[in-house]
């Protein structure tokens, strides 16, 4: 891997772990960004202390204000910057004073609006100190450990997820909104997150540095990207970061801007122009990164690898007691290039001998809708003892009565004992997601399309051919 120097990585440390966070630019009124990060710090339960940044100083919310971050304690590692884009440049040169080395700017109006003079200025005034910059024009960070955080979405709109040592995700986006998204998509699926990253123009800090670091970071075993474009000249820095870091680490990244209108608007965006798509899928194809083809693939084929083990290889088989949406993966598994795998006769036989005549005992087994644990049980237990199988999929209706609730401890067993991953299917309303929440909950993740079982087991399998060359 390019080398990271230790100091570095400390340093980069110190936006989720820092002592204390001044935010600059806490206004009175809580309708303002500024005051709304203020608070919703507060309440996020943060270990450190935290100090509003206000020239009027005074009371608010109960916290004295200091007119400058020049008069707040020496104990500051982290400002959030949060004032209009004209004022960032006076404010950094006084962290590099202070000796904050740590700032994240919230506050657009830079290069996404043609500013690209005042980007470069703060840029340079940054590195001057030895400063590291996140932003501007982003929502900045949140650690699930420390609860340090920049949202100035109020606690009571967005849900900020909590760490789960099973999973250990760790997302960086380019967009606040799918970020956001993100997170509480990760919160509704019981996963929880590590480090979340949404930087925005990227001025400083991007893509690469935060790969290099989360490379190290023994709370992260998952790393999640949404990406609209790498910035000029730093190809092929990321393209030898992510080489090693995938040798680590799976790498999942949904890549948009890739038609002419999209690159336009990416523009627009973050001021970051994105090429041709080819080039990309060239890239993530040689580095080992899992690109994925949308958002929702993004966090099925992120839980798939938090969950699971990888495959030897892409045979998949799969058992169901209603088979209309086993024909929909199969479909897909042929487009993913997976396999449909070829039962042994010995499997069969044992099939034929435990189901009665009407079940039907081939690749998708189909044991109708009056299977219950017990079948299922037969059926995934003759996959996993099966060589020709390397992928287990099973879809249930758990709206079929006959199929009783032992099915959780069927599943957690085999699933403690097998190096095979098992990946499961149901869709339905509130009984269905009440029945996948608590399977979930037992490691084993649950996806209510056939398109996101299939993404998620064409990842696994990917991920895995890639490690073995």
């Amino acid at each position: 891997m390019i080398p990271i120097p230790q100091s570095i990585i400390e340093q980069l440390d110190k936006f989720f772990k820092p002592r204390a966070v001044a935010v600059v630019g806490v206004s009175y009124h809580p309708e303002k960004i500024g005051h709304i990060i203020f608070k919703s710090l507060l309440e996020s339960q943060y270990c450190g202390k935290i100090y509003p940044v206000n020239p009027k100083g005074g009371d608010i919310i109960g916290h004295m204000a200091y007119p400058s971050i020049l008069d707040c304690p020496d104990d500051t590692e982290l400002a959030v910057i949060t004032i209009a884009a004209k004022y960032t440049p006076q404010v950094i040169e006084q962290c590099g004073k202070k000796g904050v080395r740590n700032i994240v700017i919230v506050s657009g109006g830079f290069k996404e609006v043609g500013n690209e003079e005042l980007e470069s200025q703060i840029v340079e005034i940054a590195r001057q100190n030895g400063i590291r910059i996140i932003g501007p024009n982003c929502i900045g960070i949140y650690d699930a450990i420390t609860k340090v955080e920049t949202f100035f979405q109020s606690h009571d709109r967005m849900v900020r997820p909590s760490y789960n040592a099973k999973t250990k995700i760790s997302f960086l986006t380019q967009s606040g909104t799918y970020g956001a998204s993100f997170l509480e998509l990760l919160d509704e699926d019981g996963l929880g997150v590590s480090k979340f990253v949404s930087y925005g123009n990227k001025a400083d800090v991007n893509e690469t540095d935060m790969l290099q670091y989360l490379a190290e970071d023994q709370d992260t075993k998952v790393i999640a990207i949404y990406l609209e474009a790498i910035g000029r000249g730093e190809g092929r820095t990321f393209f030898e970061v992510a080489k090693e870091v995938t040798r680590k680490k799976p790498v999942v990244i949904y890549k948009t801007g890739t038609t002419t209108e999209g690159t336009t608007a990416a523009k627009s965006h973050t001021g970051h122009l994105s090429s041709q798509a080819a080039v990309y899928n060239g890239v993530f194809k040689q580095t080992g990164i899992l690109s994925i083809r949308n958002f929702d693939e993004l966090l099925a084929v992120s839980k798939a690898l938090a969950f699971q083990p990888l495959p030897k290889g892409n045979r998949c088989a799969f058992v169901s007691n209603g088979i209309g949406p086993v024909i929909a993966m199969i479909d897909e598994a042929v487009k993913n290039k997976l396999e449909i795998a070829k039962l042994q006769e010995l499997t069969r036989e044992h099939l034929r001998e435990k189901f009665p005549p009407f079940f039907v005992i081939e690749n998708p087994v189909d044991v109708t809708g009056s299977a219950t644990s017990k079948d299922y049980e037969i059926a995934i237990e003759a996959f996993l003892n099966d060589p020709n199988v390397d992928i287990v999929m099973p879809w249930f209706v758990f709206q079929d009565t006959p199929l009783d609730e032992n099915i959780v401890n069927v599943l957690d067993e085999m699933n403690s004992r097998t190096q095979k991953p098992i990946l499961i299917g149901a869709h339905g309303g509130p009984y269905t997601k009440r029945m996948s929440k608590i399977i979930q909950g037992k490691g084993i993740p649950v996806f209510d399309q056939a398109g996101k079982v299939i993404a998620a087991a064409s990842a696994l399998y990917r991920y895995s051919q890639y490690l073995s060359r």
